[in-house]
């Protein structure tokens, strides 16, 4: 499989990683390759990873805001994991974004103050731990997944909330319950 990297990103001690990432931990031997296997993609950018399987496979990456190639990239947390994938897709295309962005919307109805204001406060964390890898001016203040205003894709708020841990992104903590995830159980045979 082709590498798209023309330089690598840099390393970063597990201290750092584990300020972008509560539940950060470092490229073991065999991540990368399993990560290929699970994207079907060579793994650009990646520093560390955000969240494991309870079986120790890679479910979340993290990835330098810069690629090789020079172009910024916001996406700091990639969900990889194929089950829990699969599971956020079927939310996504069912219709399970809408109920977020009725209860972010302030003309709606069903308007929460409560998870608005945490959705904002998400992502303003995500751009402050983002910035601990690297400032990238071009994507200064873009996070991922629709915030601050709406929600765009479930995936990338429920990598975010695996990978920083509860309550840090309220969104991505409903999509994962929505999805079944139980960090004490192993999903990688049901891809």
């Amino acid at each position: 499989m082709k590498k798209y990297d023309t330089v690598p990103p840099p390393s970063f001690s597990l201290d750092v990683l584990r300020r972008v990432a509560a539940n950060a931990s470092e490229i073991r031997p065999g991540d990368v390759e399993e990560i290929t296997r699970q994207l079907d993609r060579y793994p650009r950018g990646l520093v560390g990873i955000g969240a494991r399987c309870a079986c120790g496979r890679p479910a979340v990456t993290i990835t330098y805001p810069r690629l090789g190639d020079g172009s910024p990239f916001p996406t700091l947390f990639y969900l990889s994991l194929p089950w829990l994938v699969r599971e956020i897709s079927r939310i996504e295309s069912s219709g399970g974004m809408e109920p977020f962005n009725e209860r972010l919307r302030v003309d709606s109805e069903t308007y929460s103050p409560e998870l608005a204001a945490h959705h904002r406060a998400a992502h303003r964390s995500y751009v402050e731990r983002r910035a601990i890898l690297a400032q990238v001016p071009e994507i200064a203040q873009r996070s991922a997944g629709g915030m601050p205003d709406r929600v765009k894709c479930l995936h990338a708020l429920a990598g975010y909330a695996l990978a920083a841990g509860e309550g840090v992104c309220p969104v991505g903590d409903e999509a994962l319950a929505l999805a079944g995830w139980d960090e004490s159980v192993c999903r990688c045979g049901e891809a």
